[in-house]
C-alpha cells in the first residue's frame, strides 16, 4: 500500500501544524525544527553540533511536549558509566528476585547533551537502542517503545577532554544539524518572553504517541521511483569515489536517506517522492558521515564541499513522470 494524494495533504497539515508549535517555543528555527521532526518520523535519531545557550534543550522538551510524549536529559560526563544510561538490574532482597530499574534512555526524546564527553565505552551504550530500539541488559532485552528520538549535543568550541565520536557511531545519526544563534528581531522577542523560564510548558499537545507511531508508518508507505533509488546509488558511489574523501556514504547512509525523503516528501505534501528532495537533504544526512582525506582535511577542504560536488556532478533524473506511481 502506497500514501494516496488525500493522505499526502493530511501529512503535510499536520506536520506543519506540529513543527508551527514547536517554533512557539524555539522562535525563527523552523528549518531546523522540520528536519528534527521528519528524523522523528522517519525513526532517525539528530546531532546537533552547537554553541551552549542555542536552544537543543528547549528543542528536545518543546517536541516531546507537542507529541504528548516524555524527554529525558542525560549529562554526558568522563565518570558517566552505561548503567546510567540504560539502566541496571537490582537483586531485591524482600522478592528474592532480580528487578530491571529502568535508565533515563526509556523515553520518547532523549537528549545526550555533549555525548563526545562521555567515554568511548558509554558512547556505545547508546548503540543498540538507537538502531534497533532496545536495550538488552544482562541477558534480558527491554524495549524502549515508540516514537524514540535521540537527540545529542557536541560543542564544536571546547574539544579538551572530548572523546571523538567514532565513524561507526556518526553513521548511526540520521542527521547532523546545526541550531545557531537567532536574529536581531527574534532574540528580542526572546528576551520579552524571558520572565518565562521553561517556554515548552506552555505548549499544547497536538497529537498522542501512538498517533505519531501511527504517522510515521504512514509516511513509510510513501513511493520511490526506481530513478530516485539508482539517483541515491549513483550519489551515494560517488562520495565514496572522490578524491577528498576516505571513507563515502554507507550503504546505511542511503538507506537512511530514503527513509528521510519519504517523509520530506509528505511533509511537502506529495505521496512521492522527486530527485530534489533529495538535493536538499543531502548535506544533514550525509556530509557527517564522510571521512575526509588526511591531505585534503588539512587543505581544508570539508565534507559539505564533496557533498556539493557529487550533487553538481552527478545527473539527476529529469523526466518527473518517471517519479510519479503509476495508478
Amino acid at each position: 500500500m502506497t500514501m494516496t494524494p488525500q493522505q499526502a495533504g493530511w501529512f503535510q497539515g499536520t506536520f506543519n501544524r506540529l513543527v508551527d508549535n514547536v517554533d512557539r517555543a524555539l522562535m525563527g528555527k523552523r528549518d531546523v525544527v522540520s528536519l528534527v521532526l521528519a528524523s522523528m518520523l522517519a525513526e532517525g535519531h539528530v546531532l546537533l553540533e552547537d554553541a551552549p545557550g542555542t536552544g537543543k534543550t528547549s528543542l528536545a522538551k518543546s517536541l516531546a511536549a507537542t507529541v504528548q510524549g516524555t524527554s529525558s536529559r542525560i549529562q554526558f560526563t568522563p565518570d558517566l558509566l552505561p548503567s546510567d544510561v540504560t539502566g541496571v538490574t537490582i537483586y531485591d532482597q524482600k522478592t528474592q528476585s532480580f528487578e530491571f530499574h529502568k535508565g533515563p534512555v526509556f523515553t520518547s526524546i532523549l537528549l545526550a547533551d555533549e555525548i563526545n564527553r562521555a567515554s568511548p565505552k558509554t558512547q556505545s551504550a547508546l548503540l543498540e537502542v538507537m538502531e534497533e530500539g532496545r536495550v538488552t541488559v544482562d541477558g534480558v532485552t527491554h524495549d524502549v517503545g515508540r516514537p524514540f528520538l535521540v537527540v545529542a549535543t557536541q560543542n564544536p568550541i571546547e574539544t579538551a577532554g572530548t572523546y571523538k565520536l567514532p565513524e561507526a557511531q556518526l553513521d548511526r545519526f540520521l542527521i547532523k544539524a546545526s541550531i545557531g544563534y537567532p536574529t536581531v528581531d527574534v532574540t528580542e522577542r526572546i528576551l520579552l518572553g524571558s520572565a518565562e523560564r521553561n517556554p515548552s510548558s506552555k505548549l499544547t499537545p497536538l497529537i498522542t504517541t501512538e498517533a505519531i507511531a501511527d504517522m510515521a508508518d504512514l509516511g513509510a508507505t510513501v513511493h520511490v521511483d526506481g530513478a530516485v533509488l539508482r539517483y541515491t546509488a549513483e550519489l551515494a558511489e560517488a562520495t565514496r569515489a572522490d578524491q577528498d574523501t576516505r571513507l563515502g556514504v554507507s550503504v546505511r547512509g542511503a538507506i537512511s536517506m530514503i527513509r528521510l525523503a519519504k517523509v520530506w516528501a509528505g511533509a511537502q505534501g506529495r505521496h512521492y517522492v522527486i530527485p530534489d528532495d533529495i538535493k536538499v537533504l543531502a548535506q544533514p544526512a550525509w556530509a557527517h558521515r564522510l571521512v575526509m582525506d588526511p591531505e585534503a582535511e588539512f587543505s581544508g577542504v570539508q565534507q559539505s564541499t564533496v557533498i556539493q560536488r557529487v550533487l553538481s556532478e552527478v545527473p539527476a533524473p529529469q523526466n518527473r513522470a518517471q517519479q510519479e506511481p503509476v495508478d
